[in-house]
């Protein structure tokens, strides 16, 4: 059983043994048969991965990686809002005619600000801050920008990252370690989705500043399981599950801004059966 597994599995059992349902509230989404789309909860899920242990992928079903890295790349790398530079099709329901998300992800990675080195974006700030100023406790992205919040297709769910710099006494290389805060989460379609992505991305920028990858903390403010996911989480969460994947970055890219997907190396990934015909809220 991979970490990541445990984790997983003892979350979902206290959501539904112990949450607290929405049922009779005012609620946003709708089921395509628009019908309201009530959700059982917990507050303050906060689950900590370590890198330096295994990779945090579940093995009860298969999480697509290189589909998770593909989107990272899309909204700190690219800073794109753009759905037709992103392989998959998982924004599609919150395009415009234009084919954009408005203001939102990628689009605020890439704002300029001004500071007394000169204008960067959130993510070369991010860089050039780990390679100047490691210990430095300011060093974060974030994209719920209130001002923009009228001209974004979705608000930001993961929307806040803090990298944090730590060394033990003989140790040569920093640890990097980073903190994704969550406002909302649908456990069962988005959560390994999110950890592994913002794994692979701690990796990124910890080959990309000569660190190592250190622990990965979740803050989930709301992380909910909806009506109609329960009796697919409880058959999920009884599954046999397989020891933690090797996940690995191509050691000859060390240029945050030179990573793809072929440079994602996955190995002896050993999962149960996908879940398929999931129905999603929106």
């Amino acid at each position: 059983m991979s970490y990541a597994d445990t984790l997983f599995i003892n979350m979902c059992r206290d959501i539904l043994e112990n949450g607290t349902s929405t049922e009779g509230e005012k609620v946003r989404p709708r089921w395509a048969d628009g019908t309201p789309a009530y959700t059982i909860k917990r507050f303050g899920v906060v689950n900590r991965y370590d890198l330096r242990e295994e990779f945090p992928a579940l093995t009860l079903r298969r999480t697509a990686l290189k589909s998770c890295m593909d989107e990272i790349l899309w909204i700190y790398q690219k800073k794109s809002n753009d759905i037709h530079q992103l392989n998959s099709h998982i924004w599609d329901e919150w395009a415009d005619e234009a084919g954009t998300i408005g203001k939102a992800y990628g689009y605020q990675i890439g704002v300029k600000s001004r500071y007394k080195e000169g204008m960067m974006d959130q993510m070369d700030r991010v860089l050039f801050d780990l390679n100047k100023n490691p210990f430095s406790r300011r060093i974060m992205t974030n994209t719920y920008v209130f001002a923009d919040l009228s001209e974004m297709n979705l608000y930001p769910c993961a929307y806040g990252v803090t990298y944090n710099v730590t060394q033990k006494e003989g140790e040569d290389k920093l640890t990097l370690n980073m903190v994704l805060n969550q406002r909302s989460q649908d456990v069962l379609t988005a959560n390994n989705w999110n950890v592994c992505q913002y794994a692979i991305l701690l990796m990124m920028v910890a080959a990309s500043t000569g660190m190592l990858a250190g622990e990965l903390l979740h803050v989930i403010a709301d992380a909910h399981i909806y009506d109609r996911h329960t009796d697919i989480v409880r058959e999920l969460i009884s599954r046999e599950t397989y020891p933690a994947p090797r996940v690995t970055l191509n050691p000859e890219v060390t240029d945050f801004y030179a990573f793809t997907t072929d440079d994602l190396w996955v190995e002896d990934y050993q999962t149960g059966p996908q879940v398929k015909n999931i129905p999603v809220a929106v």
